[in-house]
């Protein structure tokens, strides 16, 4: 039997049923759209900081790099003199 007026409707238990229903989406939704805005800000300040980090970290390598100071010298375990073999060979009779 269908209720006669919108009051016994109300109070029926379906009612209060789709109501809590419709809530329960609307709760839902809303807080899909604030974490979805809140979670795409935050990839956008995590990938800014990934950036200046790789940036940092990549001009620190290139200066050191191309810092002549701080290269390797090649003759650092070098002790003999080149020029003394070719000495000998000019002048056999000096020691």
């Amino acid at each position: 039997m269908p209720p006669t007026n919108r009051l016994e409707f109300l109070n029926s238990k379906t009612a209060v049923i789709a109501i809590a229903v419709v809530l329960v989406g609307l709760a839902f939704w809303f807080g899909r759209a604030n974490g979805y805005t809140a979670g795409y800000e935050q990839a956008q300040t995590d990938i800014q900081a990934l950036q200046g980090e790789a940036t940092r970290i990549a001009t620190e390598e290139a200066a050191q790099s191309a810092n002549p100071f701080q290269a390797v010298n090649p003759l650092e375990g070098v002790e003999a003199n080149p020029f003394d073999k070719v000495k000998k060979v000019l002048n056999p009779f000096e020691n």
